[in-house]
């Protein structure tokens, strides 16, 4: 039994806060922001918009494309790094919004990984023959967390959510998953603080060592397509699509670079959208899906990494 995607789905707030925007906010340049990261502009949640109201949209637009109702949802799983609250999960949040009743939902925290490990896990699932439709969502709200002082983060993060709806099928679909996570890197990109007693302890904002971070992703995110190709006696040049983690066009770059992997297969769109963590990934996939650049037979490798650090990647057969 297989995993396969039917449906695609995301959404982006209204409001679009340009370079030219934050210049007048923080000590910064639409220049400087544009060569070094590739972003032009990002969405940002109005004002009560919460993770979970992301999410709505984008799983209402995932299950029209595929042509599927609330009551045949078997199992969620919302990856976000920001939820709407400490707890319920987001997951449920989502689920009694959506009107869908009695089946399992819960979060998925691996920051800008959270999709490509959720949707890894959704497959496990229903390979394993416990649930037929899941419904998966990548949904973040990154305004929340960063301070808008601070020009080395905040230029960076947008929010948005992406959705996809996976089914059991007798033909293959999800190929393979590989996961990674190493915790000796924890500090180098977080959210240090913490609520006690009603207080919040250390900093509530995204803190990042650029450098090393920069560095070790574009390292991962090569390691992990070849060793997802090499499962499944490919070459790179087989590749349709690369759907990285939408962080900053010089990593995306200079991973396609390394791979030997021509730009002109890999789909980006952190200009429009900036960093949206957990979200960037399924974001793109519904974009290269809707305007017709993804299509059948074709071999599609998501990956991603984020905090922690974490890392994966997935490979499809669309």
């Amino acid at each position: 039994m297989y995993s396969r995607i039917i449906g695609t789905g995301s959404y982006l707030p209204e409001k679009i806060l340009t370079n030219h925007d934050l210049e007048k906010m923080v000590d910064t340049s639409d220049e400087w922001i544009r060569t070094r990261t590739g972003i032009t502009q990002r969405h940002i949640a109005a004002e009560g918009q919460m993770a979970s109201d992301l999410a709505v949209n984008a799983s209402l637009s995932a299950m029209e494309n595929a042509n599927i109702e609330a009551g045949e949802i078997d199992l969620i799983i919302v990856a976000t790094t920001t939820p709407d609250m400490v707890f319920p999960s987001t997951a449920c949040i989502l689920q009694n919004k959506l009107g869908i009743k009695n089946c399992p939902a819960f979060d998925m925290q691996a920051v800008c990984s959270g999709f490509v490990y959720a949707l890894a896990t959704a497959d496990m699932f229903i390979r394993a023959g416990k649930y037929r439709n899941v419904l998966v969502v990548g949904s973040e709200i990154y305004s929340n967390i960063v301070d808008w002082k601070d020009r080395s983060t905040c230029v960076l993060f947008g929010d948005g959510a992406g959705a996809v709806l996976l089914t059991q099928s007798d033909q293959p679909g999800i190929l393979s998953s590989h996961l990674h996570a190493d915790g000796n890197y924890s500090s180098v990109l977080s959210v240090p603080g913490n609520i006690c007693d009603g207080k919040i302890q250390g900093n509530p904002y995204v803190n990042m060592e650029g450098n090393t971070v920069f560095k070790f992703a574009v390292k991962v995110l090569e390691e992990v397509v070849l060793e997802a190709i090499a499962e499944n006696n490919l070459q790179t040049t087989d590749i349709d699509w690369l759907i990285p983690h939408q962080a900053n066009i010089r990593i995306i770059r200079s991973t396609a670079k390394k791979l030997g992997i021509s730009m002109d297969k890999v789909v980006t769109t952190v200009e429009k959208h900036g960093n949206t963590s957990a979200a960037s990934v399924p974001l793109a996939l519904d974009i290269a899906v809707r305007d017709g650049r993804i299509q059948s037979d074709q071999y599609v490798l998501l990956e991603g990494v984020g905090g922690g650090f974490t890392w994966g990647a997935v490979l499809l057969r669309w």
